[in-house]
């Protein structure tokens, strides 16, 4: 049997003991949230290294640049984090999947002419 420091059982033969799996349930629902929002910074910068990109070899402004990966991702039904991560690729072997080429290029057309 576990015992903290206030004598309080708080597991039994391997069971919980009533009381303590509302905060257990807490903890791995905080623990979930945790992985997830360490995963949207991952995601955030990633997305921002690829705006970078699509601004200096794109020659389009930095408001654009995102919108040039939105567009990308919209019209190749590809999630915008999988073409951040093309973009960065591209930048350093100057291969990217034709459609997303296509795409990309169409985008920033678009951005250049507004």
């Amino acid at each position: 049997m576990d015992t903290p420091r206030n004598g309080t059982p708080t597991r039994f033969d391997g069971h919980v003991v009533p009381g303590r799996e509302p905060l257990l349930h807490k903890i791995s629902e905080l623990q979930r949230e945790i992985g997830q929002l360490r995963e949207a910074v991952v995601s955030h910068a990633v997305v921002d290294q690829a705006i970078g990109v699509v601004v200096t070899r794109g020659r389009v402004r930095p408001d654009q640049g995102f919108e040039v990966l939105r567009e990308v991702s919209q019209r190749t039904n590809v999630k915008l984090r999988q073409i951040a991560e093309l973009i960065l690729d591209w930048a350093l072997d100057e291969r990217l999947p034709d459609e997303i080429r296509a795409a990309l290029d169409e985008a920033l057309a678009t951005a250049r002419s507004a």
